[in-house]
């Protein structure tokens, strides 16, 4: 079967690929698998070297990359073009982890006890389609740091960048089978890999409802696991915050990719006292967004991926709507920034949206809004409005979320720690703690004992 590549933008066909499936899965196995010795046994310098060459060909064919990331997604130019210097530096950053990633001594009586990190043969990456050379970075850089071989699998609307990816890489001298990618419906390709005994680990991010099926289906082979998963992330403004600061920084904390975002803060919780005020603030920011062609440089929201995820959101908004705003006419799966006023038990604020909509919910107190931003399955992401410094660390440390930022919204940085609690997921994506969730720990001791 042949698999259609569309720009959302336009609805136009960009690329028309073979539809991989079972047999295909396998062969990207066995190829993975062959590649794997030699690989795991390269002098760290080495594979070092080859990821910052890696890194440097992103940075050489950066525009390549980010107008096809733009027409595949639908995302504006400017945000992909941060998000391919975001891949160069995630290579980068792994490519000097190689050699810091390591065991310890542990003194104990008798003789000495030592730990090592020792990669886990074959893992399967599978990635979305709403940052797919982003995502698709995050898990490869800490993967093949560690010395695993891959197999990806892109999401088969958005497969191209994964692809040109692996051109890159070979180029960059990782051997024949280190980096393969594979596209098919997650529902075979996806599947077989989570099944596939002679994969060790699936990295997945994706929709909770799917996470719950990579989770059951790798219990078999007792795989390991990391879930990045959805998210309904609070946005917390207080009396005291600069409110038009938060509020000008708002719209893109939940448009931005059109919403398609699981940190989106899509539900915005205000103290009661500056509810009125704050919500005209945020409809002032939200229809001064640019909304139109994504190769524009001064477009700052896009369209949805596709026609199916447009129906979807739609379904959403209802109720008291504040603002519906504009979206280009002709071709395209548009759909306009919405702010609605909600309650917490509202399906708008409960559920993930995954499109450019805004539930604003007021609070009465600290209390109060603690316990709404913590009403939900999910825990992922988040913000925290204040001028007052004690309020923050207090509210940070009770919200159950795994990514927090104060008088800011934004969620992701190379060196930090990605992930989140609850239905959001578990394991960690970037930083040092990636590299824990691709190596195992094994311990040795030897006696001294005469």
């Amino acid at each position: 079967m042949s698999l259609a590549v569309l720009n959302p933008a336009t609805e136009e066909l960009v690329a028309e690929l073979d539809e991989a499936g079972i047999e295909e899965a396998d062969a990207a196995v066995a190829a993975a698998r062959k590649a794997f010795p030699a690989w795991a046994a390269m002098p760290p310098a080495q594979r070092a070297r080859m990821l910052r060459g890696l890194a440097s060909l992103v940075e050489d064919h950066a525009e390549e990359l980010a107008l096809l990331e733009t027409r595949n997604v639908g995302k504006p130019i400017s945000d992909s073009r941060g998000e391919v210097a975001m891949v160069a530096e995630v290579f980068h950053f792994y490519a000097g982890a190689v050699d810091k990633h390591h065991g310890e001594t542990i003194p104990v009586a008798g003789g000495v006890d030592m730990t090592f990190r020792e990669p886990l043969g074959v893992v399967g990456l599978i990635v979305p389609w709403n940052f797919p050379i982003a995502i698709s970075s995050w898990k490869l850089g800490p993967a093949l740091a560690c010395g695993n071989t891959v197999v990806l699998k892109p999401a088969e609307l958005t497969p191209l960048t994964a692809l040109r990816l692996s051109e890159l890489a070979l180029e960059a001298g990782l051997p024949e089978g280190v980096l393969n990618v594979v596209v098919g419906p997650g529902s075979v390709v996806g599947r077989r890999l989570v099944e596939h005994p002679e994969v060790a680990k699936i990295g997945f991010t994706g929709s909770t409802e799917v996470g719950r099926g990579v989770m059951a289906g790798a219990a078999a082979t007792i795989k390991r696991v990391t879930l990045e998963l959805g998210g309904k992330s609070a946005n917390i403004v207080f009396a005291d915050a600069d409110l038009e600061r938060a509020a000008t920084s708002a719209p893109s904390a939940v448009f931005g990719n059109a919403g398609q975002d699981c940190c989106a803060r899509s539900r915005i919780l205000v103290e009661r006292s500056v509810y009125e005020r704050f919500l005209e603030l945020l409809v002032d920011a939200t229809k001064a967004l640019r909304v139109g062609n994504p190769e524009d440089d001064a477009t700052e929201m896009g369209p949805l991926i596709s026609a199916e995820q447009r129906e979807r959101v739609s379904s959403y908004v209802g109720g008291s709507v504040v603002y519906h705003g504009n979206t280009p006419e002709g071709s395209g799966f548009w759909f306009p920034c919405t702010v609605v006023e909600a309650s917490n038990e509202d399906r708008v604020a409960r559920e993930e949206v995954f499109g450019p909509v805004a539930a604003v919910i007021a609070f009465e107190d600290e209390a109060d809004a603690v316990r709404i931003a913590n009403d939900t399955p999910y825990g992922l992401s988040g913000s925290i409005w204040t001028e007052n410094g004690a309020r923050a660390l207090r509210v940070a440390r009770a919200l159950e979320t795994g990514v927090l930022s104060v008088n800011s919204n934004t969620s992701v940085r190379v060196s930090t720690p990605f992930g989140g609690f609850k239905q959001s997921g578990f394991g960690r994506e970037l930083g040092m703690h990636a590299l824990d969730g691709y190596s195992e720990l094994k311990n040795l001791y030897v006696s001294t004992e005469p």
